[in-house]
């Protein structure tokens, strides 16, 4: 009958355990999450067992890279503890990150961004017949089969299709990229990645990527994985940043890094994790009901993988 400080602190605590924001407050996510049932939960704890037990029947090295898509977090685990743990961007639902099991090969510091074709017939010539000068501002060059460049007076973009060549982003700033790209093999040509956009790191629903991963604070997860990698201290890497000067880097040592999708999960402390099954992965619609709405989020689409807009 009255909300006072011990209930304040359960729900907080429930919060806490569900990856909301610990404000007391009953948001829309908070009560959705109170009303899922103890027998669903069991089961989900059930789900996520088994896909621990799979996992742990490979043997992990002593230093590698584990991303939970539906914890949006990138940690970096190095003898049985995590030795860092980054806030991350995945797939959206109609775009989802795939499960990953590679190797980080490369990191490209000052990365070139180049826009899929399908960008390029639906954003960027539009956006192209609106404002010639718009590749320009974006630090956009046009590069023909050869590898020369064209000047984008020389197009016609009201043409039936979109010119047949390839939209280079320069490195800097403005770059979708950014500062970093970090490379590992895999079929579907991701990564993971900085981003200008910093502020949606703060959102509490992270999945509005294509498939790729952006990375709060990459810098530092590429200071641990250039640590065995002569010549590249912190320092080093932060100067070359600041050159602009597209810088690609081979690890000396490979490092494995698993996309893994753990929506239930225990830590050492014993207190049991919860997120949202953003997929649909676990069997019922009810653990997906918290990433329909963005009633404790601020809204604003954006895509690791789309145009930045000056």
């Amino acid at each position: 009958n009255s909300f006072d400080t011990y209930v304040d602190g359960a729900v907080k605590r429930f919060q806490a355990r569900h990856g909301l924001p610990e404000d007391g407050v009953l948001g829309e996510f908070t009560v959705k999450a109170l009303n899922v049932s103890a027998d669903t939960r069991l089961m989900q704890l059930n789900v996520n067992l088994q896909r621990f037990q799979e996992m742990m029947n490979k043997p992990l090295e002593d230093r590698y890279i584990v991303v939970n898509i539906p914890a949006a977090y990138v940690e970096a685990v190095e003898n049985g503890q995590v030795a860092l743990r980054n806030t991350a961007i995945v797939g959206r639902e109609s775009r989802p990150s795939p499960l990953v099991e590679s190797k980080v090969s490369d990191i490209i510091l000052n990365p070139y961004w180049t826009a899929p074709r399908s960008i390029v017939e639906k954003d960027i010539v539009p956006l192209m017949q609106k404002d010639p000068t718009y590749l320009a501002r974006n630090n956009i060059r046009l590069i023909d089969g050869k590898g020369q460049e064209v000047s984008p007076t020389s197009v016609d973009w009201f043409a039936p299709k979109a010119p047949n060549l390839m939209f280079r982003q320069d490195p800097g700033k403005i770059n979708a990229m950014s500062s970093t790209k970090i490379n590992f093999h895999n079929p579907n040509n991701e990564y993971m990645h900085d981003t200008p956009q910093q502020g949606l790191f703060n959102k509490l629903m992270r999945f509005e990527s294509s498939g790729c991963v952006r990375v709060q604070n990459v810098r530092d997860l590429t200071s641990w994985l250039l640590r065995d990698t002569p010549g590249w201290s912190r320092q080093e890497m932060e100067r070359v940043i600041a050159t602009r000067v597209n810088t690609p880097i081979k690890l000396a040592q490979e490092v494995p890094v698993y996309f893994v999708y753990i929506t239930a999960w225990s830590a050492k402390d014993g207190v049991v994790q919860f997120r949202d099954d953003i997929y649909e992965k676990d069997g019922n619609a009810e653990l997906a009901l918290n990433t329909t709405t963005g009633i404790e989020q601020p809204a604003g689409p954006v895509d690791d993988d789309l145009l930045p807009r000056n």
